[in-house]
C-alpha cells in the first residue's frame, strides 16, 4: 500500500517552468497519499536555482519538500542522487518541463496500489488522452527503439523511452541506475526485465515542446539510447 508517493524532479537550465511543474505536483489530489517531492539541480546555469530557493520556503500540509543541487552530470546523474533521498512507498521520475502532467499520478499508481505491477510505464502512443502533435521522426526513432528493447527484454511495452516510469520503493533499492545521461532508460528497462518485476503501461496524455522550449535530446541521445539497449541486454 503506498502512502507516500516520491516523486524526483530532476533539473537544467529550467528556470522558465520549473517554478511551475513543482506548484503542479504540489496541486494534484492523491487522496490519503502524502507527496515528498525531491528536486535536484543538475547544475543549472541559469535561475534556476534562484526559483528552486523561493519554493524551498514553501510550507505546504502532506507536502515535503527537498532541494539538492549538483554538478551537471546528466538526467540520469541527477535521477541517481534523486533516488538516493526517496523515503516514499513508490518513486516516479517526473521531468522539469511540462510535458508531462501530474494529473495522470492516480492512473499510474492503480497497478501498484492493486498490488499488481512493481512498474509502471506510462505511455504516449496508447489511450485515449490528449497528445500534442509534433516530431515525426522522433516518433519513428522512439517506435524503432522501443522495438530493439523489446525484442530483447522480451516485454511489449509501446513507450521504452518514456519519461513517465513510477516504481516501487523496493525496485529502487534493487537497481542501481549507472547511465548519466538519457541512457538510463533503456538501462532501467533492461534491468526490470532481468529481474522479472511485474511491469505494467498505462497510457498518459502528452504536452510534447520544441527546441525553441528547450527541449534537450538530440539524434545523439537516439545513438547512445541503442547503445544502451544492446549494452544491458547482452553485457
Amino acid at each position: 500500500m503506498v502512502k507516500t508517493l516520491s516523486i524526483v524532479i530532476p533539473a537544467y537550465n529550467e528556470e522558465a517552468y520549473i517554478g511551475e511543474i513543482i506548484a503542479r505536483v504540489i496541486g494534484v489530489h492523491l487522496g490519503k497519499i502524502k507527496k515528498e517531492i525531491i528536486v535536484v539541480d543538475d547544475g543549472s546555469t541559469d535561475k534556476t536555482m534562484k526559483v528552486l530557493e523561493k519554493v524551498a520556503k514553501k510550507r505546504v500540509k502532506g507536502v515535503s519538500i527537498k532541494i539538492f543541487h549538483k554538478r551537471n552530470g546528466g538526467k540520469g546523474s541527477a535521477i541517481r542522487k534523486g533516488l538516493q533521498e526517496i523515503t516514499g512507498d513508490a518513486v516516479i521520475i517526473q521531468d522539469a518541463d511540462l510535458e508531462y502532467d501530474p494529473k495522470d499520478y492516480l492512473q499510474l499508481l492503480k497497478p501498484i496500489q492493486d498490488g499488481e505491477a512493481d512498474v509502471v510505464f506510462g505511455s504516449r502512443f496508447m489511450g485515449e488522452k490528449p497528445h500534442r502533435v509534433l516530431f515525426f521522426w522522433h516518433m519513428v526513432a522512439n517506435n524503432i527503439l522501443t522495438l530493439v528493447s523489446n525484442m530483447f527484454t522480451n516485454l511489449n511495452l509501446t513507450d521504452m523511452e518514456t519519461g513517465y516510469k513510477m516504481f516501487t520503493k523496493e525496485v529502487s533499492r534493487k537497481i542501481k541506475i549507472e547511465e548519466n545521461g538519457f541512457g538510463m532508460e533503456p538501462e532501467f528497462t533492461a534491468k526490470v526485465a532481468k529481474m522479472k518485476y511485474r511491469v505494467y503501461e498505462v497510457g498518459i496524455s502528452y504536452h510534447g515542446r520544441g527546441y525553441e522550449q528547450g527541449k534537450k535530446i538530440g539524434w545523439r541521445d537516439g545513438v547512445i539510447a541503442l547503445w544502451c539497449v544492446l549494452k544491458y541486454n547482452l553485457l
